[in-house]
């Protein structure tokens, strides 16, 4: 049978921490309005005991009426539970730390007085009518007993999920499927796995934690986060689809515009290398890995681009052979005449070396045609090679032929 997972996205709360992101109101709507189109079920929105605006942006947001359950991050205080309650959402995420280093130097708890803040604070949430989950934060340094016992604690006293955070992105996905196994077994409800990108592992540790039994992963759209970031929706996303068939409910061709839209309102570059929606992602120049995508896709292609939304592209570099010339030029109009094929090939490489760039479709033609329109009949293999253009067998080093390889 195919297993839900659930993708609960947190661009708008632990995105919008990276340093130098400010969403206006306007921004973190329409991003809210995306994200519920592309199938995303529940949002973190806000924090808002940040204060009155923060309040007014979430009360925007829930007025909209969206088809996601709309979640406040709040510490576990009384004071963020109450501005909470102001902001209208009707779940919220109660976080506490759950490390020894953390408890002690931020709130100067025990674990013994953690679980009683819990119990305390969970009853008040679930009793105000809360959908409530508790967020373990640095759960990844905690200890093992102690994570249990709050999992207990807070199912107790009305919880309905729990937050495991790799909040300073230690784990591997070999330790992170150890401990999200452990803790599955014993709990009673469900957890949640939130992980941070610090070694670039966040995307692998969340499929690890799914794979565990987690049924729910905190996400950012590209990955937007504090440091390093986050686990990015489009990765997880794709990567559960393609290698596990679970079912997110995410369109996955929803999730380049969605990209995008974000970027431009974090005002951040998306690499071009980035995983699935990056611009390069899909595209080729070697010569061997163009000659192999145009027999069969596979032979190059792990993910298939037109599942996300997006298409092959072939372009011509340093690295291109005569098939993906040939393929450029007959896309335009023209044919490579194979006495040229090696001329051609030499003059592209040339060009891309000098230029440190790709050939456009329109560059190459330009250069086939000057090449057709100085050798239209001739078969020359490149400098210091046999020409078969002249009257006696001889090696061309000047000349046409030379002026035709620069």
């Amino acid at each position: 049978m195919t297993r839900h997972v659930f993708l609960n996205d947190t661009t708008l709360r632990d995105g919008e921490q990276a340093p130098g992101v400010a969403f206006t109101t306007t921004e973190k709507l329409e991003i809210a309005e995306s994200l519920a189109a592309a199938g995303v079920t529940e949002i973190e929105i806000g924090t808002p005991v940040m204060g009155a605006d923060e309040i007014e942006t979430i009360r925007a947001a829930v007025a909209r009426r969206l088809p996601v359950r709309l979640m406040a991050w709040c510490r576990m205080t009384s004071l963020d539970l109450d501005a909470a309650i102001e902001s209208g959402v009707h779940a919220v995420n109660l976080s506490l730390p759950a490390s020894d280093i953390q408890l002690a130097a931020k709130l100067g708890l025990d674990k013994a007085g953690a679980l009683q803040v819990i119990q305390h604070m969970v009853r008040r949430a679930a009793a105000a009518g809360f959908f409530v989950a508790v967020g373990c934060e640095d759960a990844s340094r905690a200890n093992r007993d102690h994570l249990a016992r709050v999992i207990e604690t807070a199912a107790r006293a009305g919880a309905s999920r729990v937050r495991l955070a790799d909040t300073v992105g230690v784990l591997d996905p070999f330790s992170t499927f150890e401990l999200v196994a452990q803790l599955v077994a014993q709990s009673p409800i469900d957890l949640e796995f939130h992980a941070h990108n610090d070694l670039g592992l966040a995307a692998a540790n969340t499929l690890a934690a799914i794979r565990a039994g987690a049924r729910h992963a905190s996400v950012t759209v590209l990955g937007l986060g504090e440091r390093a970031g986050n686990a990015a929706l489009e990765e997880v996303a794709a990567a559960m689809a393609v290698l596990d068939g679970a079912d997110t409910g995410i369109e996955l061709t929803a999730l380049p515009d969605l990209a995008a839209q974000v970027a431009w309102a974090a005002r951040r570059q998306t690499a071009a290398i980035k995983p699935v929606v990056g611009a390069d992602v899909f595209t080729h120049e070697s010569g061997i890995h163009v000659a192999g995508l145009l027999k069969d896709s596979r032979t190059y292609q792990g993910l298939d681009p037109a599942l996300v939304g997006r298409c092959r592209r072939i372009v011509i570099g340093k690295h291109s052979g005569a098939t993906a010339i040939a393929h450029v030029l007959s896309e335009s109009g023209r044919d490579l005449d194979p006495d040229l094929a090696a001329a051609m090939v030499a003059r592209v490489r040339r060009e891309a070396a000098e230029t440190k760039s790709t050939v456009t479709a329109t560059q190459l033609i330009e250069l086939y045609d000057k090449c057709a329109a100085r050798h239209p009949s001739r078969s020359c293999a490149g400098p210091g090679q046999p020409c078969a253009s002249a009257p006696t067998p001889q090696f061309c080093d000047q000349g046409e032929c030379n002026e035709l390889f620069r």
